[in-house]
């Protein structure tokens, strides 16, 4: 009998405690930290487009050792950068987390509002001014990151990190923490939704100064021009010498210029920041040592600011992504120190792709050009509506990218309904060269319109709050800035629109056990979030339409 108890004990000993290490070996293959990169303006080809000269570790890396995925695309309409950060996080359209263009009319307030304002939560330290308060009030959905801390009670911590501050905002969702590039001095910054005080590894980081390291230092090419695909045409008529940087290479930074802060924007100087930023807050919030997997979005704003200024098919673009290409690496063998690329799930992807500049695109043989919305707003609709209908063109309020809205109060003062103008508006709009549809709010609502590709993206971009009572496309190529003149004289490219170029973007996994390969088949960047969610095992975001991605998850 003693015998048999004997063995019964060790039996249970061995099983409980084989069955301790399978679930210690299970826990151990959830990633320690997740680390979700936007860089913002990548279209999905750049990575390929300069494949040859890129280095060890940081796109070669999620290349060869990580799951790519070649074929990703927005459905959405409106392809700008909040929108696109806020889909990347919560997984969803702007019809349903809210966040339907930069911009949009508020009826409650009578006024045009920025996405991540909330008057409420002022930068700290800074003064309440109206309409520059910071806060992620605005996003309607959860993010992967607040499903990660619901889940969990508040033991996981999320940070996320930008240039931008809605390229920070929206990705930290509601229970995150933000900070983002202020252009006035050279600092990271966050407001008091946040905290009411800056940490004190942000004061010693901020009292290190280290944007004035690069006053009078210049961007120069990593390599000779002649290795370059746009090695010849450095100096183009339609390239924006923005803050003093000039046209051509090397760009100088001006120590002494007013604009030295905001012009490292404009270079992979500003990128090295964020990054040094991004490094510095893993370290000092030991992210990724606990018990709970850690998050970290970090938001890469330069690729954007030199596509606009330059175009993207530009020798500084170029350059660019060459430069990219090493901060990545340089970040990745920093994870790897700090917490194990094996323990950490990294992503990449983008907010959105980037049109060519139309004067590149006419050189090439294309019939396109450039308009704005003072055609609009201010030209040949009104006085189509004036002359067809005898309405005054007070009836339209505003056009805010996407959108135009309509005056409802002087509408009702005519003999007209608000569906009856906004068809009046449709049919004047598309008669403008270079606008190739316009879609009622009415009609939306009412689901009567044809079941284009684009039309449905422009059901994906509708929410009935926010969006305007007609949505505007450009045609293919056309550059179709929103804002008025002179601002829009002022950017060489743009993006924006529902067409392929601006849709295209690059989704990588790597990290964590995750497998080497290349997928074409079609995805969306709405399915990383449920994927991520799988894989965390927490339930998605409350928006999310996204389709997992079932070849980068384990089979445990």
């Amino acid at each position: 009998m003693k015998i048999k108890l004997l063995l019964i004990s060790m039996m249970f000993f061995l099983v409980f405690s084989f069955s301790s290490e399978a679930v210690a070996q299970t826990a151990h293959k959830k990633p320690k930290l997740v680390v979700q990169i936007t860089i913002d303006q990548m279209r999905g080809d750049f990575p390929m487009r300069y494949k040859d000269r890129l280095g060890e570790g940081g796109f070669r890396y999620l290349m060869e050792k990580g799951t790519q995925y070649i074929n990703a695309n927005y459905q959405h309409a409106d392809t700008e950068t909040p929108i696109g950060h806020a889909a990347l996080f919560t997984g969803t359209y702007p019809a349903h987390n809210g966040i339907v263009a930069g911009n949009w009319y508020d009826k409650d307030k009578g006024k045009i509002i920025y996405n991540c304002e909330d008057d409420r939560y002022p930068v700290i330290g800074k003064k309440l001014v109206e309409g520059k308060g910071r806060a992620p009030t605005n996003l309607l959905s959860s993010t992967i990151g607040d499903e990660l801390v619901i889940s969990n009670n508040n033991q996981s911590k999320v940070f996320s990190v930008s240039i931008k501050d809605r390229g920070a905002i929206l990705p930290a969702g509601h229970t995150g923490k933000a900070f983002w590039y202020s252009s006035e001095t050279g600092s990271f910054v966050t407001s008091t939704y946040y905290y009411k005080d800056y940490p004190a590894w942000v004061k010693k980081w901020t009292g290190k100064k280290l944007a004035d390291n690069y006053k009078n230092k210049s961007w120069e090419l990593l390599h000779g021009a002649e290795t370059y695909v746009f090695g010849k045409d450095d100096d183009r008529p339609f390239e924006i010498d923005i803050f003093d940087l000039g046209t051509t290479f090397p760009h100088e930074m001006k120590g002494d210029s007013e604009n030295f802060y905001a012009a490292l924007m404009v270079t992979p100087f500003g990128d090295e920041l964020t990054a040094d930023f991004a490094k510095t807050l893993i370290k000092a919030e030991k992210l990724g040592k606990g018990e709970q997997t850690d998050f970290l979005a970090i938001s890469f704003s330069v690729t954007d600011y030199i596509g606009h200024f330059f175009g993207p098919s530009s020798l500084e673009a170029e350059d660019n992504v060459l430069r990219v290409d090493r901060l990545l690496a340089d970040l990745f063998r920093f994870i790897d120190d700090q917490i194990g690329l094996d323990k950490t799930l990294i992503i990449v992807s983008a907010d959105h792709g980037m049109n060519e500049a139309p004067e590149y695109m006419q050189s090439l043989g294309f019939d396109v050009g450039r308009l704005t919305a003072e055609t609009i707003a201010k030209g040949i609709v009104k006085k189509g509506l004036a002359e067809k209908l005898g309405v005054p063109g007070q009836v339209i309020r505003v056009y805010e990218h996407p959108y135009i809205y309509l005056n409802e109060d002087e509408i009702r003062k005519t003999k007209y309904s608000v569906a009856q103008i906004e068809a009046a508006v449709a049919k004047e709009v598309v008669k403008i060269p270079g606008i190739i549809g316009a879609v009622t709010r009415t009609d939306l609502m009412r689901g009567s319109f044809s079941p284009t590709v684009v039309n449905k993206k422009i059901l994906n971009n509708f929410h009935p709050k926010r969006s305007g009572n007609i949505h505007v496309i450009a045609d293919q190529f056309w550059y179709f800035y929103y804002e008025m003149e002179p601002k829009a004289s002022k950017i060489a490219a743009t993006h924006g629109s529902p067409w392929k170029y601006d849709t295209y973007v690059p989704i990588f996994f790597a990290g964590n056990g995750v497998p080497a390969q290349r997928i074409a088949r079609p995805v969306t960047p709405y399915d990383i979030a449920i994927t991520i969610a799988n894989i965390l095992e927490v339930k998605p975001p409350s928006g999310s339409v996204g389709v997992p991605l079932v070849e980068v998850i384990p089979n445990w």
